[in-house]
């Protein structure tokens, strides 16, 4: 299995992991939506997103957002998206995809690199607690939805 940092050229194969995860989620499934929402990403170097591919098929991917802390006056990584194929689970993909994470806020000389799941995604947090993230019990995030 490789990881690598996904370019405009890995946009085909980036766009069907997309919608799937979207569709995890319960959204309606919008190729063409996701296309433009990565196009736009990737090509505004408005994110970071690394893939995992196997045998030429892609299998995963993360993408990382950058922000700040003005506490800490430091650079954070929001790890926003995280998705394996449900026929590559359990082969390490995700494992990998969390450890090009890492090493992408490190190299970027980080704060922190956060996230957040579902309280019922059981598998994402276990393999997010075996990778060394700690549940944050002393803060609480609220949501203003506009639309």
């Amino acid at each position: 299995m490789k990881i690598s940092r996904a370019r405009l050229s890995d946009l085909e194969g980036l766009v069907e992991l997309f919608n799937g995860y979207r569709m995890f989620y319960h959204q309606m499934t919008d190729k063409l939506g996701a296309r433009q929402f990565l196009e736009d990403r990737l090509s505004h170097d408005e994110s970071v997103i690394f893939v995992a591919i196997q045998d030429d098929e892609y299998v995963g991917f993360t993408q990382l957002y950058p922000s700040f802390s003005s506490v800490y006056m430091e650079r954070i990584w929001k790890l926003n998206d995280l998705y394996v194929t449900s026929g590559a689970r359990n082969r390490g993909a995700g494992q990998m995809l969390l450890e090009a994470a890492k090493e992408h806020a490190e190299q970027t000389n980080a704060k922190s690199l956060i996230l957040e799941t579902d309280s019922d995604n059981m598998q994402a947090q276990a393999l997010y607690e075996r990778n060394g993230y700690k549940k944050d019990d002393s803060v609480y995030h609220y949501t203003l939805k506009l639309k």
